[in-house]
């Protein structure tokens, strides 16, 4: 890639690349490890017209997320859409793919460094905010 002064490398972290507490803590060490990996190479070599980005996809039916957490795929899909934020849809291998795609196009030729997460708004939200209870009033 560095001869030809082009090139696109696409790295696959998670949403555990941004949170905490969403998987193990060897787990989410790993993924900040990729995207700091791929935000440093993405500064290496951007000099040489190579464009380097991230993927961070919330949980998918895969076989180390079904023997993790110990569901078939329609009990996993099923779990991660209720603790999901974005309703409706739930996220398939072909969205990432999608994703992958865009990033490897001329739609992206300028984007390089990008941490580009499809979680449907999973890492925009702290969960413990809806357990919060406000104290009552005293009148």
């Amino acid at each position: 890639m560095i001869p030809r002064r082009n090139g696109i490398i696409i790295s696959t972290a998670s949403v555990s690349s941004k949170v905490g507490a969403a998987a193990s803590h060897a787990y989410c060490c790993s993924k900040h490890a990729v995207l700091g990996l791929t935000k440093n190479a993405a500064v290496e070599l951007g000099q040489f017209g190579i464009r380097v980005n991230c993927l961070s996809p919330y949980a998918l039916a895969t076989p180390l997320a079904k023997q993790v957490i110990g569901l078939d795929d329609e009990h996993l899909e099923n779990l991660m859409h209720a603790l999901g934020t974005l309703k409706g849809v739930t996220l398939q291998a072909e969205d990432v793919a999608n994703a992958a795609l865009y990033l490897a196009s001329d739609e992206a030729r300028y984007v390089s460094g990008h941490n580009l997460f499809i979680d449907g708004g999973f890492t925009i939200q702290n969960p413990s905010f809806c357990m919060f209870q406000y104290p009552e009033e005293s009148s």
